[in-house]
């Protein structure tokens, strides 16, 4: 049996949590005030994900870089995958939010989009 110690990141609460696994399941989520801090952690302890943002060049627009992020959550160890598929893409203005700028980044499933709109020069 093993615990872990965690901050819930769900609400500004900041609940601090403690987690016991015994292998490799969450026997108990102990320290959290509302059900999203018990979902948090289990998911956290057993398969991290994170939402990624980045920014991407733009050809022909009032800006030359547009922010954009991962359409839903990633897998944690896909991060680095996910921005190293970035680095080299540029897009053309004009660029809407919600534009999808890559599909299935890293094999993930997930698209990146646009996260700002960008007019054309």
């Amino acid at each position: 049996m093993s615990t872990r110690e965690l901050t819930c990141i769900n609400c500004p609460l900041g609940c601090a949590l403690t987690v016991t696994t015994e292998n490799g399941s969450v026997t108990s989520v102990t320290g959290n005030t509302c059900p999203r801090g018990d979902a948090y952690a289990r998911k956290e302890v057993t398969n991290p994900t994170r939402i990624v943002t980045s920014t991407v060049r733009v050809a022909g627009g009032v800006c030359p870089m547009v922010n954009v992020k991962t359409a839903t959550d990633i897998p944690k160890d896909k991060i680095f995958a996910c921005t190293a598929s970035l680095k080299n893409v540029i897009v053309q203005a004009p660029v809407a939010i919600g534009d999808v700028i890559l599909t299935n980044v890293a094999d993930t499933g997930v698209d990146i989009i646009a996260a700002r709109n960008i007019a054309a020069k």
